[in-house]
């Protein structure tokens, strides 16, 4: 079901710094900026190869972007794996004994269903699927 690693999200405190600094010290080109009322964060999408860059900027204080940003600084947020059936993989992880923080995938950024695995269950690493909403199979 796991297809690839879809995304890296990184956690920064200004969106327009760190896209300047990934366009400008690195080369890369922002492809696209959304703003996720769900995850209460704005992001910015860099491809590298086959993988993407989100970087996410909290919208709100009591968001998790922020709460993570307050404990541990910016960097590395979360991983993300594109799935070809988000719910077969989340009921497979559930049955492994990991907990769920979402049990119904969402619309997230990119026209992406996503839901998370939490990092207590996944070896300190949060842990996010994803598939297209258009894709038929996404949400099974």
């Amino acid at each position: 079901m796991i297809t690839r690693i879809d995304h890296l999200g990184l956690a920064v405190h200004n969106l327009d710094t760190a896209v300047a600094y990934y366009e400008k010290a690195l080369g890369l080109k922002c492809e696209h900026r959304e703003e996720v009322p769900s995850q209460q964060v704005r992001t910015a999408f860099f491809a590298v190869g086959e993988v993407h860059l989100e970087l996410l900027e909290p919208t709100s204080d009591d968001s998790p972007v922020a709460k993570f940003l307050l404990k541990n600084g910016e960097g590395i947020h979360h991983i993300a794996f594109a799935s070809s059936a988000i719910g077969e993989q989340l009921t497979q992880a559930a049955d492994a004994g990991v907990r769920l923080i979402h049990e119904t995938p969402f619309a997230g950024a990119g026209d992406n269903l996503v839901a998370f695995l939490h990092p207590k269950s996944t070896h300190g690493v949060l842990t996010e699927f994803c598939a297209p909403i258009s894709a038929s199979e996404s949400a099974n």
